[in-house]
This record gives structure tokens, C-alpha cells and sequence, in this order.
């Protein structure tokens, strides 16, 4: 069964600057303060996680939300709901007057289905850890037309004033064949771990690991992320 993209709790977000329906949602889909969920008016599926990023001490948030615009969505014979919107990721920081504020909107960064190909949909996952790293899980799944399921994990750390990419784990399956493979990339280290296997079988791991070159990081907003494929 096909799962919908960013499967988090319903949540709402808001335009700050006018939007042209035509051409999906402008720039700033967040306001420059988060001032919370109730207090937003526009539709939005949405993924957020909470973590103390800049280690001051107060929680931060990070949100991706995926506008309804009804321009960008369509509904299949059987009820379910496309969303073609482009979503949009946002990091807020803490305030010690309790309010967040906007350290950033990433427009061109979380990919999102796309129109002329619904069979395949994006998953966008999020998390943080104790240390406030954060890591964007992007997957899709196609229900026909193909046979690989890939799935990266990008990896990121506050540090220097921004957020700097440092470690990325991606792979991928053959539903069909079973043979899988996973990579682990420490950016910092400069080390790459890489295991292959069969999903249907038993004691057939190997691990290989090989050097990484060594190269200034990668803040997050310099590319689009997505599913990895070889």
C-alpha cells in the first residue's frame, strides 16, 4: 500500500508574503516567529522535530510542511488524495523569551511527487537526537514501474554559525531479488562503511570499508536531497 508523503500528526502553517496559486507557494511559508499551531490558517501537511541544535541550552524546532494547494493536488477514483506541493523545510531557534525564530526557510531542499509520475511517492522523515543532530530520512516507494525501494539519511550538525552536512547512511533493496545493500558516510572521519546482503537470506553479510576524500562540508540548503539510487 502506497503510504503518503510525510506521514506526521495534521498540522497547519501560514504565508507571511503574498503567493501566486498558479505557481504553488512563494518564498517564507513560515512566519518570521512560530508562535504555534493554533495560530496558523493555512493547510499544511507537516513533519517537525524539537532538539537543542545551537547548544544554548533551549529547544529549537525544525518543520517541513507541504502546502494544500488544490492547484497542485488531485484525488484518485478510489479517495486518495495526491499532493503534488512543493514542501518547504524551516529551522527555528529558540528565543529566551520562550518565542522561536526563523534561522532559515529551505524551499529547493525536500523533494515532492511528482505530477507526471504518481506512482512513485516521496516519505520524508524527521528526527533529533540529545545532541540536537539532525537527520532527514528521505524514501520512496513506487507501486509499479520499479523494483528498487532506496532510502537516504542525511545527516546534520550546528556548528560555525549554520548547519553543516556530516554523515549520510543510504541504500536500498531489490523486492524482488532480496539483494540489499546499506552505506554509512562520516563526513567528519572520512570513512565510508559498506554491507551487503540477501533480505532472504541468513549469514550473508559482508563489510567492507573504504576511505572518504577529505572536503570542506556541505551546508544544508546547498542541494536537493533525495532517495539514493546507484
Amino acid at each position: 500500500m502506497i503510504r503518503k508523503l510525510l506521514t506526521a500528526a495534521f498540522c497547519v502553517a501560514m504565508l507571511s508574503t503574498a503567493a501566486n496559486a498558479q505557481k504553488g507557494f512563494a518564498t517564507h511559508l513560515f512566519p518570521e516567529i512560530w508562535g504555534g499551531e493554533s495560530s496558523l490558517n493555512i493547510e499544511s501537511d507537516c513533519e517537525k522535530s524539537e532538539g537543542d541544535f545551537n547548544k544554548d541550552g533551549i529547544q529549537d524546532l525544525i518543520v517541513i510542511a507541504t502546502p494544500k494547494d488544490p492547484t497542485h493536488m488531485r484525488t484518485r477514483d478510489d479517495g486518495y488524495v495526491y499532493n503534488f506541493n512543493k514542501p518547504v523545510l524551516a529551522i527555528f531557534l529558540g528565543q529566551s523569551d520562550g518565542k522561536l525564530k526563523r534561522f532559515k526557510e529551505y524551499e529547493n531542499t525536500i523533494p515532492g511527487n511528482d505530477e507526471e509520475n504518481e506512482n512513485c511517492l516521496y516519505e520524508i522523515l524527521l528526527s533529533v537526537n540529545a545532541k540536537g543532530v539532525i537527520r532527514i530520512s528521505v524514501g520512496i516507494f513506487c507501486s509499479a514501474g520499479g523494483t528498487e525501494v532506496p532510502n537516504t539519511e542525511y545527516v546534520y550538525r550546528y556548528q560555525n554559525g549554520d548547519f553543516y552536512l556530516i554523515g549520510k547512511d543510504y541504500g536500498s533493496f531489490s523486492r524482488y531479488s532480496g539483494e540489499a545493500k546499506k552505506v554509512s558516510e562520516n563526513f567528519v572521519t572520512h570513512k565510508r562503511q559498506t554491507i551487503t546482503y540477501n533480505m532472504f537470506e541468513e549469514g550473508d553479510e559482508k563489510e567492507k570499508w573504504t576511505a572518504l576524500p577529505s572536503k570542506p562540508l556541505e551546508k544544508l540548503g546547498a542541494k536537493l536531497l533525495d532517495a539514493y539510487v546507484e
